[in-house]
C-alpha cells in the first residue's frame, strides 16, 4: 500500500474580541459531498508545494489573502479503497482581518463565521475537529506547548 499527499486542508480564522471565529464553507449541491460544511480544501498540483496549494485554494475558494499563515502540527489522513492508498493531508491555519470580505467560489453555496464549538459541530470528520481544537489552543492559550511554523507570505 502506498501513501499520497495530493490534498490540503486550510482553516481560516479571524479574531472577534478575545475569541477566534472559523470560516466554514458549505459544499454546493453539484459537488462531491454536497451540503457538508468544511474548511478550505483542495488538490496540490504537480510540482506545487502543499503550502502554495493551500494559499492558492484559499484565494480561489474565498477570495481572501491571509495576513499570516502557519503549518499546523497535525496531518489528517484517510484510506482510499478505490486506489488502495492512504491520503496524507497537511493542515494549515490562515489568519485574516476582521473585516475581510468573503467571496465564495461555485464549489460552495454559502459560508459562515463560527466559534470553535459550532465549527466542531458542523465539521464532518474527526480530524478536522481536532485541527480546530489545535488551532484554537495555540492562538488562545498563553501556556500552549504547541509550535506552529509560520510561513511568510508576500
Amino acid at each position: 500500500m502506498k501513501t499520497n499527499h495530493s490534498l490540503i486542508e486550510a482553516h481560516i480564522f479571524r479574531t472577534n474580541g478575545n475569541e477566534l471565529e472559523f470560516l466554514l464553507l458549505k459544499r454546493a449541491d453539484d459537488e462531491r459531498y454536497p451540503g457538508i460544511w468544511q474548511m478550505v480544501t483542495g488538490s496540490v498540483n504537480e510540482n506545487e508545494k502543499a503550502f502554495a496549494a493551500a494559499l492558492r485554494e484559499i484565494k480561489e475558494e474565498t477570495g481572501l489573502v491571509p495576513d499570516k499563515f502557519w503549518v499546523v502540527p497535525n496531518v489528517n489522513s484517510f484510506y482510499s479503497p478505490e486506489k488502495d492508498i492512504v491520503i496524507m493531508i497537511p493542515v494549515f491555519a490562515a489568519q485574516v482581518s476582521d473585516n475581510s470580505d468573503v467571496i465564495i467560489s461555485s464549489e460552495h453555496s454559502e459560508f459562515k463565521w463560527v466559534n470553535k464549538d459550532d465549527a466542531k459541530k458542523l465539521l464532518a470528520w474527526n480530524g478536522q475537529r481536532t485541527s480546530v481544537d489545535t488551532i484554537y489552543q495555540y492562538f488562545t492559550s498563553k501556556k500552549s506547548t504547541l509550535f506552529f511554523n509560520e510561513i511568510k507570505i508576500d
